[in-house]
């Protein structure tokens, strides 16, 4: 998310080890975000699609939905594997690697558009800005996108976050004001900007799934023990319990910025 850190003060994280509640409960962005994309151009049938930072390949499942050619990579193998067996359930042929979005494995101009959904921030600016340029066609674009609930906003939220804080004082994810700069700054002499939006959208959760989503965020379920994300889990349950019905629904905002890289 714009303005949040990469490491929480040193510790380890491991995406792999959030898969299965990342395959089952963490949603994508929704229906309206494609929708937008592709008002620009971006995720129309027969484009070639490169996401980076996959993760269980939410995007890429999107894209290959729509009839987009569609690869996908991710530094984790637990994450990837996931990915392949969601695509395979749905019947979806998508090249998954894993690698590192600074080391890709794909050719010289192979792509119209990478995309980058909630990663962003990982990755060495540095060193992925020219892979990018090396990787888009002609005319291609990077899309850098975030799809983040609104703790100051939405009162569920908060309330999650205050106890995933309890559990791991350490996580840098908690109180995230919302702000959406018009140009990141990292895109600064980089990076055309061709267009960008933002909008805000309740996102509908069962108990279940939302338990399911903030195990499977970075404060919990990729850094803390397994005894340590059940202990957080079944205090997560009574506090829902007490705040929220079985169906309820969570204030996020969603927001992508699409760049030009092959113009000069």
């Amino acid at each position: 998310m714009h303005g949040i850190k990469a490491t929480d003060a040193g510790r380890s994280i491991d995406w792999g080890k959030t898969s299965a509640d990342y395959a089952q409960h963490r949603p994508g962005p929704p229906e309206s975000f494609c929708a937008r994309l592709a008002a620009l151009g971006v995720g129309l049938p027969g484009q070639r699609i490169l996401d980076l930072g996959t993760g269980t390949g939410l995007l890429a499942r999107r894209f290959a939905q729509a009839g987009c050619r569609v690869a996908a990579s991710d530094v984790s193998a637990g994450q990837i594997g996931a990915a392949r067996a969601l695509a395979a359930e749905q019947g979806l042929e998508i090249d998954f690697r894993v690698a590192a979005a600074e080391e890709s494995v794909f050719a010289t101009a192979s792509f119209d558009a990478i995309t980058a959904n909630q990663c962003w921030l990982y990755f060495d600016v540095e060193r992925v800005a020219p892979e990018i340029k090396r990787l888009l066609a002609p005319g291609g674009v990077l899309v850098t996108s975030h799809f983040s609930w609104l703790p100051r906003l939405d009162p569920i939220a908060a309330a999650s976050e205050a106890l995933v804080l309890r559990f791991n004082p350490d996580w840098g994810g908690a109180d995230w004001a919302g702000t959406i700069p018009p140009l990141p700054k990292w895109a600064e002499g980089r990076a055309r900007l061709r267009a960008m939006f933002w909008y805000d959208e309740l996102i509908a959760f069962t108990r279940e799934a939302w338990r399911g989503r903030i195990r499977a965020c970075r404060g919990i379920g990729a850094t803390l023990s397994d005894a340590q994300v059940a202990a957080f889990d079944a205090e997560h349950d009574a506090l829902l319990a007490r705040i929220a019905g079985e169906t309820f629904t969570v204030l996020h905002r969603i927001d992508a910025h699409v760049f030009d890289f092959n113009e000069d």
